[in-house]
């Protein structure tokens, strides 16, 4: 990732290619955990929040995007998958959207998320949740559905592990389309995906609604943007 984890796919795969990315220590909780730990006592000694996953300018231009859709509310809720230091959600508590949750598998992220929420005085509800696991995805919503479900990274951390990619990607996947509610959106930030890969990979669950595409990068004789971000809503089943 930009500002995060290291871009992988490189030009191996062709466009359309919806192979696997090689195994990385950046896909187990072990190393997220550990990550967390040092962030988290960093943030307790100077007040250092960590990370922002693939710089501030693919963050804004997030918060943007849906502070000018129109099916968005201030009170539409919202999930941040793997929200690691949560300041997505931070930010967007700070725009006045109220209705806010982030869940994280890594138990250091979320004390650190919740710790900076306090810091900046805004209300948001994070959780530990390893949104791999069915039946903790499914006690997420079990009032209503959400209506925009963010992922800046945590998907390509998914593309990472070292076990069963495929069927951890399958599994995200399925997750999602059943986090979301009907006419929601799905917002994913990628470094190790292009937007066609990423197409490929979501068309059976998501319908492709728009690119939010970053600047773009030439080296090599070759032009391309080192972060891909889309929007995607539910397919009607």
């Amino acid at each position: 990732m930009a500002d995060g984890l290291t871009n992988v796919s490189g030009n191996e795969m062709c466009e359309g290619d919806s192979g696997q990315l090689p195994a990385s220590k950046l896909g187990t909780k072990e190393f997220w955990d550990e990550a967390y730990s040092t962030e988290l006592g960093n943030f307790h000694d100077t007040g250092d929040v960590g990370e922002v996953w693939f710089g501030e300018s693919s963050m804004n231009r997030i918060i943007k995007w849906i502070k000018n859709c129109p099916d968005i509310r201030k009170i539409s809720l919202f999930l941040d998958l793997g929200c690691g230091n949560g300041i997505l959600l931070v930010n967007l508590a700070q725009c006045g959207y109220t209705n806010l949750i982030g869940v994280d598998y890594s138990e250091g992220a979320i004390n650190l998320a919740r710790s900076i929420a306090v810091a900046e005085q805004v209300s948001i509800r994070f959780q530990v949740c390893d949104i791999l696991s069915t039946s903790e995805i499914s006690a997420l919503c079990t009032d209503r559905k959400f209506d925009v479900c963010l992922d800046k990274g945590t998907y390509d951390a998914i593309s990472l592990n070292p076990e069963d990619t495929k069927g951890c990607r399958v599994k995200y996947i399925d997750n999602v389309f059943s986090l979301l509610a009907a006419g929601g959106r799905f917002i994913i930030c990628s470094c190790n995906w292009t937007k066609t890969e990423l197409l490929v990979q979501f068309k059976d669950k998501f319908e492709f609604l728009e690119d939010l595409p970053a600047p773009s990068l030439s080296f090599g004789g070759q032009t391309g943007n080192t972060v891909t971000t889309l929007v995607f809503t539910a397919r009607n089943t």
